[in-house]
This record gives C-alpha cells, sequence and structure tokens, in this order.
C-alpha cells in the first residue's frame, strides 16, 4: 500500500527471519542516523537511550544484520527515527504503557517527511497515513495519560520545526505592504493549511499538557525555536496566525525564563515595521497578544514596558495601514492607561506628535481612540495637555470632511470628557471658541451646523459671563485681523503701481497690471 511512498525516502535493508517478518512486537535492529528528505537530521538522537539499553542487554548490534533471512522495507517514515521494538503504525492502545512513549516517539518521527499538497491528487496514500498518525498523536497528547520524557520532547520540537518552520514566497510579503489600502483584497490561503492545522493543534495540546515539564522543554523550546514561530505570523493565511496567536501566548505563559527575550523579539518585529518596511502581515495578532501581556503588568510598571509604550506602541500609529491593526493597538493604550493613569499625558502627547492631517480615515479614528483614552484620563494628566489637546480638536472641528468635524463634536456627548471641560472652561473656552464660531456661521453640512450649535449651547449654559467674554474678544480680534488684512491688500496695491511705472529693461519680471488681473481674488 506504501510502494510509492517508501520509494520517496533512503531506506537501509535490514535480514530477519521470514517467520517473525509479520510481527510487529518483534525487536528488530535499525540503522543508527539518517538523513531526511529536507537535508536536515531526524529524530534519531530521541531513540538513541532505547536502543542502547536494548544492545547492553546482549541485541545484536545495528550495524551487523542477520545471516539468513529476506529483506524488508520498514513501516516507518525514517527507520533510523523509529525506537527499536516499536512498529509505528501500530495504535496506542495495542501496546503496554511501559511502550507507549516509545511509541510515542516513532509516531512523531514518522511525521517528519513533508509533501507538496499544490498537487492534490499526489502521494495521497501517504499523506492519508501521515494525517491519521498526526490525529492519533493529537488524540494521546490530549489525553494526558503520561508523563512525556525528554527524547519524546525533542522528537516532537523537531517535528513541529519540520513541518510549519518555513519561508514564505516573495508575493507573501510585497502584497502585505497595500493591506490598509485594499481591504477588499482576499487573503490567500495555504493549500496545505488542513495538513498544518493538525500539527498546529497538536503543538497548543502539547504546550498546555499538564504532562509537559517545563523544566526539560525549556531546552528545546528555546529562543531559536521562539524566533522561528514568530517568523511564521507573515503567513497570508489568517488562519494561520490564529493559530499562532494562541501558541505564543501559551508559551508566554508556561515558559516565564522566555517572557522577556518574546517581549524584545516582538518588539523588534514592531520596530523594523514602522521604521523600515511597513509591511507585515501579523501586527494585529502580535498586538493582540501584547494586549493580554500587558493586562498582566505588576505595578508599578518596570521603565521597560513605559519605553515600550513610548517607543513602539505610540510610533504605531504612523504607518497608513493603521487601520488593519487599530482596534489592538487601541486596546494596548488602553490597558497602559487603565494600569497607570500617569500615562495618559503621555499617551494624548504621542497621538498628537502622530495626529493625520491629509487622511481623513486616520483622523476619525484617532478622535476614537483619544475619546476612550480621555475617558480614564484624571484632572491632573488631563490639565497638562488641555491647550494643545483643544488647538486640535479645534482644527477638527473646523475640518471640511464632515466625518471628522462630526467625530470630534460627539465628544461633547461624553460626560467624563464634560466633566473635565466644565472644571476647566476658563482655559478651554477662549481656545476652542473660534473654531465653534466659524463653523456656526458657514459650515456647509447641517449635520455639523447642527452639533456646533449644541456645544455653543452647551458653554452659554456652563458659564455665561465667559461665553459673552469670549464672543466679545472674538469680534474684536476679527476686526483686528480685517484691518490687518486691508493694510496688506493697499501694500501690495503700493508695489504693483510703483512695479508698472518702472521702466523695462533686460530680463527683468515686471508685473503688468491690467482689469482683469486685478479683479481675480484668491
Amino acid at each position: 500500500m506504501l510502494k510509492q511512498f517508501f520509494s520517496k525516502i533512503p531506506r537501509k535493508s535490514l535480514k530477519i527471519d521470514p517467520p517473525e517478518s509479520n510481527r510487529p512486537s518483534q525487536t528488530s535492529p535499525r540503522p543508527a542516523a539518517a538523513t531526511t528528505p529536507t537535508g536536515g537530521s531526524n529524530a534519531a538522537t530521541a531513540a538513541a537511550p532505547h536502543n542502547n539499553h536494548q544492545r547492553s542487554n546482549g541485541e545484536p548490534n545495528a550495524t551487523t544484520p542477520r545471516s539468513n533471512g529476506s529483506k524488508r522495507p520498514s513501516s516507518a517514515v525514517f527507520p533510523a527515527s523509529v525506537v527499536a521494538g516499536i512498529e509505528p503504525l501500530v495504535p496506542f492502545k495495542d501496546v503496554p504503557a511501559a511502550e507507549r512513549m516509545n511509541l510515542f516517539v516513532s509516531k512523531v518521527s514518522l511525521c517528519c517527511v513533508t509533501f507538496d499538497f499544490s498537487d492534490p491528487t499526489k502521494n495521497t496514500v501517504e499523506k492519508d497515513v501521515k494525517k491519521q498518525t498526526l490525529l492519533e498523536l493529537l488524540d494521546f497528547v490530549a489525553s494526558g495519560s503520561m508523563k512525556f520524557s525528554e527524547p519524546a520532547i525533542l522528537a516532537m520540537c523537531r517535528m513541529c520545526a519540520v513541518n510549519l518552520f518555513r519561508v514564505f514566497p516573495p508575493n507573501y510579503r510585497s502584497s502585505s505592504g497595500n493591506a490598509g489600502e485594499n481591504d477588499d483584497d482576499e487573503p490567500m490561503f495555504d493549500p496545505a493549511w488542513p495538513h498544518l492545522q493538525i500539527v498546529y493543534d497538536l503543538l497548543l495540546k502539547f504546550i498546555i499538557s499538564s504532562c509537559l515539564d517545563a523544566k526539560v522543554a525549556k531546552k528545546y523550546i528555546d529562543h531559536s525555536f521562539i524566533l522561528r514561530l514568530l517568523d511564521l505570523f507573515e503567513s497570508e493565511d489568517p488562519r494561520e496566525r490564529e493559530c499562532l496567536k494562541t501558541i505564543l501566548h501559551r508559551i508566554y505563559g508556561k515558559f516565564m525564563v522566555n517572557r522577556p527575550f518574546i517581549r524584545k523579539s516582538m518588539s523588534n518585529i514592531f520596530y523594523r515595521y514602522v521604521f523600515e518596511t511597513e509591511k507585515h502581515n501579523g501586527i494585529a495578532e502580535l498586538l493582540e497578544i501584547f494586549g493580554s501581556i500587558i493586562s498582566g503588568f505588576a505595578l508599578p510598571l518596570k521603565e521597560e514596558h513605559k519605553i515600550f509604550l513610548w517607543r513602539v506602541l505610540i510610533p504605531l500609529h504612523k504607518p497608513k495601514s493603521l487601520g488593519v491593526y487599530f482596534q489592538q493597538l487601541s486596546y494596548c493604550l488602553t490597558q497602559f492607561t487603565e494600569k497607570d493613569p500617569k500615562l495618559a499625558s503621555t499617551v494624548i502627547k504621542g497621538l498628537l506628535k502622530y495626529w493625520p492631517v491629509t487622511n481623513s480615515q486616520k483622523e476619525v479614528m484617532f478622535l476614537g481612540e483619544l475619546e476612550e483614552i480621555l475617558e480614564a484620563t484624571n484632572m491632573v494628566e488631563f490639565q497638562k495637555v488641555m491647550i494643545p489637546l483643544f488647538w486640535r480638536l479645534g482644527c477638527c472641528i473646523n475640518s471640511y470632511h464632515f466625518q471628522v468635524a462630526e467625530r470630534a463634536l460627539f465628544l461633547w456627548n461624553n460626560d467624563q470628557i464634560v466633566n473635565l471641560i466644565a472644571h476647566n472652561r476658563q482655559v478651554i473656552l477662549p481656545v476652542i471658541f473660534p473654531s465653534l464660531e466659524k463653523n456656526a456661521r458657514d459650515h456647509w453640512n447641517q449635520a455639523v451646523l447642527n452639533l456646533t450649535l449644541n456645544v455653543r449651547r452647551m458653554f452659554s449654559e456652563m458659564d455665561d459671563v465667559l461665553f459673552l467674554a469670549c464672543q466679545q474678544h472674538f469680534k474684536e480680534e476679527e476686526a483686528k485681523q480685517s484691518i490687518k488684512a486691508e493694510k496688506r491688500r493697499e501694500a501690495w496695491e503700493r508695489l504693483e503701481n510703483a512695479a508698472s511705472l518702472q521702466p523695462n529693461t533686460g530680463n527683468t519680471a515686471v508685473l503688468v497690471t491690467t482689469p482683469l488681473a486685478t479683479s481675480i481674488t484668491c
């Protein structure tokens, strides 16, 4: 049945007695090492302790086959990866409990061969055998019946590395840069996903299993393993990134010694994205992981975490594809301000620093995030940033994009923000009043006009004396600006008249005044 399967595998024949060739429980010596089809070494080392134990009890050496017998291919994909005496296709229930961990290593080693899933008609029998073996391993790990030995942990990590760790083709990265612009584009799905999903599920069950000793497993789920796992977040397939998010979060929770390294490695991905490439598919998932991490930070916050806020999270507002991960980023900032309210002014200053000027869609998102942060801001922190903040809000209120102006005026529907404004109206109203007055006079959108009149009425009810004083001051400033504009116009007229009287010599440029030219206004 597996003829095609074994024709692709480097095999070494074994000479054994014909009467015993069909007994799966018979101990059959195997070679000590082999090479995987992918070019890497297989999991033979995981089986080494068991083989050495058998040879010490008088078993024949693996390099000395019996002289009488016929050749028979092993049922394992990697003959050298199979523990001596254990056939990997045998169900777990058919072997004694003492041998099940050895069978687990054999089955894991069986799954170290990779196939081309772009052609569904290729290696169908072998793919099915591997799939059934993976499902059997998944059930065994989920049962939690036995504590995993170190060879089993090594074999499991190696199998996951062979099947999952891969380099994505260039089109994966080139298409991700336009993710914020082309939201209607269909995501690319990996044809091997039905197979990869089982491997991911197996890895997840393995990591969260109570039978896994973290002190032993940390030798194999090390920095190199974590870095290669993080590289997989470049995948175009959202299903794969979702699995990776769950697995990485579980690794962060179980292997405490790796927590600083995971945070640092994720920060490096963010740095590269913001300041170099602006191309990455997994920013949203990585931020979602960080949102859970931030919620577990102890107080007072370490300086490392505050630096991460200022140097990583706030600059992430800069890329044009902000909309792809905005929800997760906003959650992270909200978590920081709830953890330490003193950081609210820092976050607002960062938002003002990266405030979009020509992108109205991003501006609406910024206003929504600003409202969430102001809800968690106390009076002291609010007073530190209220002048530049309301100067910016005044610009938003005067925006000709009605959604920007409308969203800015909606801030006055929030009771917490209105309370902050009411207590500081002596400073805020003089800053915001000119924008309100201009909108009330000539904004083109009726909804914005109505909202502006409501806000003006609210300020008038708060403090009528202050409102009238600001109104009077606005009229005086308007008169001064009108006088300055008239003086400026007269000065330009004098210059034009003086220039028109000068003789035209050489290549000197001269402004010629005509009735048509003087009638044009900017």
